[in-house]
């Protein structure tokens, strides 16, 4: 995982030490002295994590906090501040500021990498919604991040998961008002509750008596109704490596006990308004291009949207020097199917193509209808041998199961050609890419058909 880390701090020395940590695990560095200067950073270059220190003159790291998150070009910008200050007042003061979280000095390295790493993931979902919102150019982006403040409107809807009732009670009391709140001892039952109604924040007590509380997050975090869903843990002091491990696995903020209530509605505000933040976009993305550019038999992106989207997503890969790779399918004697089962029984195999394909690929992966029964994913951050195992995979998965024509309920075999590339630096472009694909796919329809081929260059 790489990412783009500013750390602000007027003490050089404390910049260096943090700036030495993160090198060691590859992320790349920004630094700034000043409050001034970390606003004009965030401005004007991509920024993932701000670790910003607290006692700084003229500007202090809270009201430094408090304009990022004020300004709707760098609201969804993390924020980690780390300070000497361990009073739970100063870490209620910097999550009203808007502060993601607190490190206290000296910061270990595990929580220092382990928390920016979680919050890395949190900013690339993000990024990937705004991206997409600014592709179809008809979304006024800040225009919807101004409305931040109106996106965290309403009582939340929370969940906890507690075995034991005087701690329940005691979230209760603290959330009374605040949080409309169910309470539920069992953690499948929990879990059940979770994917059935919807949740904007979860909160998962460690203390469960036969149940391993880092199991819930992480079946919370592949379902697909609580994937979005904030999850916190409510830990004890001397549970630091089952808390990093949570981090590790997706959780987005945790507690240490004894529970201070200010804390514990800071901490919920802050996670139920990024939440509705990234609800609000999404939403905004759906309403605005479902019409324009999205296909309307199988419900995904169309090639007007793909012409558009996968030369942002080429630019940012060569950017950020990462690698892209991109599948184009075809599936195998189409216009057989159309000439023997009709234009309807057609449209039923692409139907069920495109829900196929949407289970065996991610949720930042672009899957394209790029005409007829040709179909197009793109998947950013994916290597070229990770990419040919997830063609493989799609091509297996068709193959493995009939399709269903009509509500006759005919069934007929289906297969795919798959062609696979991905960005060779530092002299590609797109169009390239996309043309080495195609020449893959050629490639396997003309030698049998059912199979994968990649190109490598």
């Amino acid at each position: 995982m790489t990412a783009r880390i500013l750390v602000v701090d007027d003490v050089k020395a404390n910049v260096t030490l943090l700036e030495t940590r993160l090198l060691a695990e590859y992320f790349e560095v920004l630094k700034a002295y000043s409050g001034a200067e970390a606003l004009e950073t965030c401005e004007n270059g991509k920024v993932d994590v701000v670790l910003l220190d607290v006692m700084m003159p003229e500007m202090d790291g809270f009201e430094t906090c408090r304009r990022l998150k004020n300004d709707p070009a760098t609201a969804h910008i993390p924020i980690v501040m780390v300070t000497a200050l361990d009073q739970i007042s100063d870490r209620v003061r910097g999550l009203e500021a808007g502060a993601d979280d607190f490190l206290t000095k000296p910061v270990s390295d595990l929580q220092l990498i382990t928390r920016v790493k979680s919050l890395v993931r949190l900013k690339t979902l993000t990024d990937e919604l705004r991206l997409r919102a600014s592709t179809t150019r008809s979304i006024g982006i800040e225009e919807l991040l101004s409305r931040g403040s109106t996106a965290g409107s309403g009582v939340p809807k929370v969940l906890l998961v507690e075995e034991r009732q005087n701690h329940a009670d005691r979230v209760a009391r603290y959330l009374r008002g605040k949080a409309d709140l169910k309470i539920i001892a069992d953690p499948q039952v929990g879990l059940l509750e979770a994917a059935e109604n919807g949740y904007d924040c979860v909160i998962i007590s460690t203390a469960l008596e036969n149940f391993d509380p880092l199991r819930l997050c992480s079946q919370l975090r592949s379902i697909d109704r609580t994937r979005f869903v904030p999850i916190m843990l409510i830990a004890n002091e001397e549970e630091e490596e089952l808390v990093m491990r949570g981090l590790e696995l997706g959780i987005n903020d945790y507690l240490i006990r004894p529970l201070d209530e200010q804390e514990l509605t800071a901490r919920l505000t802050t996670q139920v308004k990024r939440k509705r933040y990234n609800d609000q976009l999404r939403a905004s993305v759906a309403q605005t291009i479902e019409m324009a550019v999205t296909d309307g038999l199988t419900g995904l992106h169309n090639r007007r949207y793909l012409d558009s989207h996968l030369e942002t997503l080429f630019e940012r890969a060569e950017a950020r020097r990462r690698p892209l790779s991109l599948m184009i399918t075809d599936i195998d004697r189409f216009k057989a199917i159309n000439d023997v089962h009709g234009h309807d029984g057609g449209d039923d195999v692409l139907r069920e193509f495109a829900a196929r394909l949407r289970q065996n690929v991610r949720g930042i992966d672009l899957a394209c209808r790029f005409g007829g029964e040709e179909f197009i994913i793109v998947m950013p951050d994916t290597e070229f041998a990770i990419a040919q195992k997830v063609a493989e995979r799609v091509r297996a998965h068709i193959a493995a199961t009939p399709f269903v024509i009509g509500n006759s309920g005919k069934q007929i075999e289906v297969t795919v050609s798959v062609g696979v590339s991905s960005l060779q630096p530092p002299h590609d472009n797109a169009q390239a890419l996309l043309k080495r694909a195609d020449l893959a796919l050629y490639e396997a329809k003309n030698s049998g058909r059912n199979k994968v081929v990649a190109k490598a260059a």
